[in-house]
């Protein structure tokens, strides 16, 4: 396979982006986009067999269950990372490896559908914050030590884009595989 076959799998979504020109309707299509990603990506894993969860999306990536298990570990930091920055002065956040957490033992031990559980309960939280955030709050400011000096806004739409591009990592194996 060629490295733009490959990127195309690792990226079905295309790379995140972000030219902080929020406005309050591109906002709330990104909170939106919250709100939905935990139903999308249960659709997305409905009637997998664990022969097809433990199937790589693309050469060398994660498997169906890895992608799955990651989201609510993603999010969950995502949503901590965010109470930091409405309650600190511009906090420098905790940065995790998603690489080594995706080889622990929980993720290959646990059904899918309590990390599934897990992201909806979580999204049902963090929306409700989301939904209340007055637009001084989005600008609100964090460090994040790979990334730099970033808002609010930006981490409303990296996770908005975060849970689609994983939620595509799976639909689009489903397609290529005939599921």
């Amino acid at each position: 396979m060629i490295t733009s076959d490959i990127t195309a799998l690792q990226y079905p979504t295309g790379k995140f982006s972000f030219k902080d020109d929020m406005t309050p309707e591109k906002r709330n299509n990104c909170i939106l986009d919250i709100e939905s990603a935990p139903a999308k990506l249960r659709q997305a894993v409905n009637g997998l067999t664990d022969k097809q969860l433990d199937t790589p999306y693309r050469p060398g990536g994660w498997t169906v269950r890895q992608v799955v298990h990651h989201l609510p570990d993603s999010h969950t930091n995502a949503y901590i990372r965010m109470k930091l920055a409405l309650t600190q002065e511009v906090p420098t956040i905790c940065a995790y490896d998603e690489k080594e957490w995706a080889k622990l033992h929980d993720v290959f031990q646990t059904p899918a559908e309590v990390s599934l559980s897990l992201l909806d309960s979580l999204h049902k939280r963090w929306t409700v914050l989301l939904k209340s955030l007055t637009e001084a709050d989005c600008k609100k400011k964090l460090i994040h030590p790979e990334s730099g000096l970033k808002t609010v806004d930006w981490l409303i739409a990296l996770y908005a884009w975060h849970g689609k591009h994983h939620t595509a990592h799976i639909t689009s194996l489903r397609e290529r595989m005939g599921w």
